[in-house]
């Protein structure tokens, strides 16, 4: 009897369903067909047949947000009644009002059921739809706002502020996900201190979110747990997803405490996620383009290499400092205007020289998307001067090792074919020439030696305590004799302290600087030596009165190779080694040398040396 019974309300509410003057449609939570109705099939026009087991095609796409907000609003508990517009078969939009409940199966929901109606515009429904008019308009307001932002910080808290002022809650928030976890990076109406606080995304709201596949969503269990109950009487949140191109950039926070959220709020959401998605979006590309737009002006500005761009006329737009250091012109002088020095060929290497004396190597390559130059120069004037120092060096040392040998060749020549013919006193002068000359072969051998280890920062140096008066005397024993038509004076001071160094490279440097006192003052005159001490350290000068240094010449006459040709003194020979040898043996020693004007005329060359009482025996010289 009791089968009986149920076959019987079975019977009676198909029945009722087919009598109804109103369209049924009854939905499973995939939104898939379970009831369609006669009425339904009038007012929208396609038989029951067609539609069971398929989506309804009658909701506008324009309100599909609607639709899924009315659905979640339900799904929480509670009826949702609103007027709206759906579509016929025909294309014929209806104004209908449209009431939406659950279907439960005991206390679990299985779906949505809708109750269709045609209906005249009524009071409420005419101020329903005028306050949704008005809130789609400022949201359309407030959109235009939140995109005309770049900067992703504004943008963030306009979002945040917003979502208060268009849902009626009663406070909100924006939540970044940033891989695997949440970071809260904007506030309405709660407490700054919350900003910076991170959540693991997969057991978060947003992470339940995600699961569903929806884009918005309603929560109202455990919320004490959450960092949101800081609002005081937290019982609803509703969450939307701010996503582009399936790509989640995070998510909105509504937070009701004093009122529940309606369809309209969720449709609102909704929608301001979506556009609070591509803001994010776009801001999160801005910044990039501004970091990495920083990071190129850096690596622009930081170079030591000019770098300058050239527009499609050929007129420089960018400048960078080295290459206002480089060419001494600023880039006020050069922007707008054509480049200083000729361009090379895309490929090709251009060395020019500028008018203040510099050179440099000059390439260039052209950005083919905007039609740009770009100009790449660096300073290789030093490099220019070794290769020309190099150049003079091998010239003058095969002229100085060429006059020697062919000295030497030809007295050994003579000696061969005419001994016999030769008397004692003339084979003795072609010998001792022979040994002269072998003599200052082996000098200038042992000066490429040296020089090649001190290019190499290997002087054969050894650090320790040496009497320097004795050296000085040393050295200059026996000079007066070399030379008729110069004089050799020696002042040193009474007690002059020892010094540390290395004494064997002392009597090399002692012994250059002396021989250049008398090579470079040819007419003869005064040489005097002096030494004393000077604060730390001990002081030695050799004075000249020949023909002098010119002062841009002082610090270019201890380089490698260097022969200055300025004034008298190129005239002289030599291959350009030993003042170089001379200035890094002492500079090993942890002195220095250095050349000045004599008053009078002339040259003073100045050693510097440590004073040995004054220096600890574990201090490093440098």
């Amino acid at each position: 009897m009791g089968d009986d019974r149920a076959g019987s309300d079975d019977e009676i509410a198909r029945a009722v369903l087919a009598s109804s003057p109103n369209a049924v449609i009854a939905l499973d939570r995939d939104q898939t067909v379970l009831v369609w109705n006669r009425a339904a099939e009038r007012l929208f026009g396609w038989s029951a047949e067609e539609m069971l087991g398929r989506r309804a095609p009658i909701v506008p796409g324009e309100l599909t947000a609607e639709h899924n907000a009315v659905l979640e609003r339900v799904r929480t508990g509670g009826q949702v009644s609103l007027r709206t517009k759906r579509l016929r078969r025909d294309g014929t939009v209806l104004d209908l009002r449209v009431d939406t409940s659950a279907l439960l199966t005991g206390s679990a929901v299985a779906g949505y059921v809708f109750v269709h109606h045609l209906t005249e515009a009524d009071e409420a429904a005419r101020t329903r739809m005028a306050r949704r008019a008005r809130l789609v308009r400022r949201l359309t307001d407030v959109v235009g706002d939140i995109n005309a932002e770049l900067e992703l910080p504004a943008v963030l808290d306009r979002i945040a502020a917003s979502l208060t002022e268009l849902t009626g809650a009663d406070a909100g928030g924006f939540v970044l996900i940033e891989d695997e976890r949440l970071r809260l990076v904007s506030v309405h109406q709660l407490p700054d201190s919350l900003k910076g606080v991170t959540a693991e995304l997969r057991t978060s709201l947003v992470g339940k979110l995600l699961r569903t596949g929806k884009t918005v969503m309603l929560e109202s269990q455990g919320l004490g747990d959450l960092v949101w109950a800081e609002l005081d009487g937290l019982h609803t949140i509703a969450l939307g997803l701010a996503a582009v191109g399936g790509r989640p950039y995070g998510a909105l926070y509504a937070l009701f405490a004093k009122r529940k959220p309606g369809h309209l709020e969720l449709e609102l959401l909704e929608l301001l996620a979506g556009h609070a998605g591509i803001a994010v979006g776009n801001a999160v590309a801005y910044q990039e383009a501004v970091r990495q737009r920083a990071h190129e002006r850096a690596v622009f500005d930081a170079s030591a290499d000019g770098i300058a761009v050239l527009d499609r006329a050929g007129r420089v737009s960018q400048w960078n400092p080295a290459a206002a250091e480089l060419t001494a012109m600023p880039v006020e002088a050069v922007i707008g205007g054509p480049l200083p020095f000729p361009l090379p060929s895309p490929g090709e290497k251009l060395t020019y020289q500028l008018e203040t004396g510099r050179w440099l190597d000059v390439v260039s390559a052209e950005i083919e998307e905007t039609g740009e130059v770009v100009i790449d120069f660096r300073d290789v004037t030093t490099a220019k001067e070794l290769e020309e120092a190099k150049d003079l060096f091998l010239a003058t040392t095969s002229h100085e090792l060429r006059t020697p040998i062919t000295i030497v060749r030809g007295f050994a020549s003579t000696l061969d074919s005419r001994w016999d013919k030769l008397s004692d006193a003339e084979r003795r002068a072609a010998v001792h020439t022979i040994a002269e000359r072998a003599r200052s072969l082996g000098q200038l051998m042992d000066h490429l030696l040296l020089g090649a280890r001190a290019g190499a920062d290997e002087p054969p140096v050894r650090i320790e305590a040496f009497d320097l008066a004795e050296r000085i005397h040393a050295a200059t024993l026996g000079l007066p004799v070399l030379s008729d038509r110069h004089r050799v004076e020696v002042a040193i001071s009474d007690a002059l302290p020892h010094v540390r160094g290395d004494a064997l490279a002392t009597d090399i440097i002692l012994g250059q600087l002396l021989e250049n006192a008398f090579k470079y003052s040819p007419r003869g005159g005064l040489i005097s030596v002096g030494a004393w001490p000077e604060e730390d350290a001990v002081v030695v000068v050799v004075d000249d009165e020949g023909v002098g240094i010119a002062a841009p010449d002082r610090e270019r006459v201890f380089e490698r190779f260097v022969q200055v040709d300025s004034g008298d003194r190129r005239r002289f020979g030599g291959v350009g080694l030993g003042l170089y040898i001379v200035r890094s043996l002492a500079r090993a020693q942890g002195g220095d040398v250095s050349a000045h004007p004599r008053p009078g005329g002339g040259t003073r060359m100045r050693l510097v040396l440590g004073n040995a009482s004054l220096i600890r025996s574990d201090t490093p010289m440098r």
